[in-house]
């Protein structure tokens, strides 16, 4: 059986992109160099055409990696659901680190999507595992490498 994936309205437009990208750009062109690289003639010693058809199969291969994805991604918008102000995949949800006192905010997102830097956590995550389901005011407790560590929540927004 086939279990569909999460993925936030955002994630699903960014790989639509890629695989129109992929399609209508990289695809034609690539096809045009191992066209211009067959009229060197000897293949067998065409660094060019090999290094084409090497970015041809790499291509092909994602271009099937992301219509898949799309094909198995249950698309989520948060903003829509009735979630009773709980922590739901999509959320994003305003952190207090009860020791340090720190703020940090994170969108909960699939898992490539996930991206630190841009404060986005996977699902999978263990901060992400501890988070849903709770609500503001709740405290969640995550296994960090250093320990446990208590997060207060302070704010869930569904954007």
């Amino acid at each position: 059986m086939n279990t569909k994936t999460p993925l936030t309205v955002r994630g699903a437009e960014l790989l639509r992109a890629e695989l129109h990208e992929l399609k209508s750009v990289q695809r034609p062109a690539i096809i045009a160099a191992i066209a211009e690289a067959r009229s060197h003639g000897d293949l067998s010693e065409n660094a060019e055409y090999s290094a084409a058809k090497e970015r041809q199969s790499f291509i092909e291969g994602r271009i099937a990696e992301v219509e898949s994805k799309i094909s198995n991604a249950q698309i989520i918008d948060p903003a829509t659901i009735d979630t009773d102000g709980r922590c739901v995949f999509g959320a994003t949800v305003e952190l207090e680190d009860i020791t340090s006192g720190g703020k940090v905010t994170y969108q909960i997102v699939g898992d490539d999507e996930a991206d630190i830097k841009e404060g986005k956590i996977s699902i999978s995550s263990p901060i992400a595992r501890a988070l849903i389901g709770k609500y503001e005011g709740d405290v969640a407790e995550v296994q960090a490498p250093g320990g446990v560590r208590e997060y207060e929540i302070v704010e869930i927004r569904y954007v």
